[in-house]
């Protein structure tokens, strides 16, 4: 897309190949199952702040992509504050994940980061051609939104110690649905060459 202002007037100074994407991991888990996702959820949430740290020394943006849960009034702001609020199933979650303030997001009203947000816009002025897909959760909404990902013809990667769902045999058929169909590479967080990744995406 042929564009005026390459920064989107200042608001997305980065300029990256490669870009993080963490899909609702600031959620409540108010829904039947909830319990038992947070259980798998939060050794994932660990691995996946140790990723976003290593991905900001090296230079790649994060983007939340998160369910604005029906609420059409709301904004990602007041999605945290409930999220984190005490008495939330998945305050544990959502505090080891907050964004910091030089991150970026989008809020969607369904499963895929890309349908009805202005997510494509984004990564066009980040200059992004590289996925890192991480987060809630791996047979939905993060395997929505790798198969729109796909058909948009990015490099997918999804460290599958990254993503959790809530039964953890439908987490494995996910993953290895994305690694045959959408070509993603799953290996785990840990193996991942970010300084080179990014080298070689450019």
């Amino acid at each position: 897309m042929p564009a005026k202002n390459r920064d989107l007037h200042g608001s997305a100074p980065d300029h990256s190949p490669v870009a993080l994407l963490l899909i609702d991991v600031i959620n409540h888990l108010d829904f039947e199952g909830g319990d038992r996702l947070l259980e798998h959820a939060l050794p994932m949430a660990e691995r996946l702040a140790a990723l976003k740290r290593r991905a900001r020394a090296a230079g790649i943006p994060a983007i939340y992509a998160n369910d604005n849960f029906g609420r059409w009034q709301s904004d990602f702001t007041k999605v945290l504050e409930r999220c984190r609020a005490d008495g939330a199933r998945g305050k544990p979650i959502a505090d080891r994940l907050a964004p910091d303030a030089d991150d970026y997001f989008v809020l969607k009203p369904k499963h895929s980061g890309f349908y009805g947000t202005t997510l494509d816009i984004l990564l066009d002025y980040l200059g992004v051609d590289t996925l890192i897909l991480a987060g809630l959760t791996a047979d939905r909404c993060v395997l929505f939104t790798a198969s729109d990902a796909y058909m948009r013809d990015f490099h997918l990667l999804v460290p599958a110690d990254c993503v959790a769902s809530i039964d953890p045999a439908d987490n494995r058929a996910a993953l290895a649905h994305m690694a045959r169909v959408l070509k993603a590479d799953t290996r785990e967080s840990t193996v991942l060459e970010l300084a080179h990744l990014t080298r070689r995406a450019a």
